[in-house]
Order: C-alpha cells, then structure tokens, then sequence
C-alpha cells in the first residue's frame, strides 16, 4: 500500500540579515494577519529545506550535541533532518505590519529564504503545560524561554539545530 502525500506551500519566507530577522509573508496570504498584532509570541512552523534529501529524511537516530553519549530518535530530539523536516520555533513578535506582510522578531533559529508553513499565536491555555516530565539530559536546563539564552551562553551549549 502506498502512502498517502500531502501538499504544503509556503505562507511566506524567513528573511535574516545583518542581525535583523523578520517573516516575510506573501501578497496572498496578507489578510490572515488580521489581529494577529495583539499576540506577544507566534508559533512559528518552517520547512528545514536544507534538510530536505532523501539522506538527510531517512535519519531516524542521532548523537546528541548537548548530551555527550546519548543517542536519540529524532522523535526525541529538535534536530532539523527528520522525515517530514518540519520545524517549530516560538518566538516573541516585536511588531506586525499587517499591510506588507512583515513580522518583525529579535531572531529565529531558521535561514534566511527558509519557507515558512504556518503561524499560530501562541496562547497559554493551550500551549503551556504545568506539569511536564522531559528527558534526564535536559535536567538543570531552565524552564523559561526568556531564561535560555543566558544559559545557552554560560554553559556554551549546541542544541544541534
């Protein structure tokens, strides 16, 4: 039995340049942002096209950057090859600019032209979880977002994408 495809086309595209990261949405899509300035965060779906080769989706296991010694599905794990290669980033919105299809962010862990799928706001009562168990190599890592970065700096940490 074959397995079913599906078509996904890009919303718009990362731009990311000199220390500037925006969304670029296209023409078409425009009218979706309609409110979407009164959200703080957005949940960001690209597609990791530098990731997209038959190699790179049949990877099914990895080494762990952060976590010397543990392998990992890719289930397990953020890292950008995988078999569909979707990515999710939540990320704070700095601004909207509804009319040119511009959302402005302090950064994104995505390449310039990456295509973007989809944007969701970010909402507490459906995104966030109280209680949560994560792997034992994330133990000591902080809990918060805005907690991250200075973490990721002090203990030089590679998430591996």
């Amino acid at each position: 039995m074959s397995q079913p495809t599906y078509s996904l086309h890009p919303i718009g595209y990362v731009r990311a340049n000199e220390g500037s990261f925006c969304l670029e949405i296209l023409e078409p899509y425009r009218p979706a942002l309609k409110e979407f300035h009164q959200f703080s965060h957005a949940m960001i779906f690209w597609w990791a096209h530098k990731h997209d080769n038959a190699a790179e989706r049949a990877i099914l296991t990895t080494e762990l950057p952060y976590a010397p010694g543990v392998t990992a599905g890719v289930f397990a794990c953020r890292a950008p090859y995988r078999p569909n290669p979707i990515a999710l980033t939540t990320m704070l919105i700095l601004d909207v600019d509804e009319e040119n299809g511009r959302i402005i962010l302090p950064w994104i862990d995505a390449d310039d032209g990456t295509p973007i799928l989809d944007l969701k706001p970010y909402i507490p009562v459906s995104d966030r979880i109280r209680d949560v168990n994560v792997a034992q190599w994330f133990a000591g890592w902080p809990q918060w977002m805005e907690d991250a970065g200075e973490f990721f700096a002090e203990h030089d940490v590679d998430t591996g994408g």
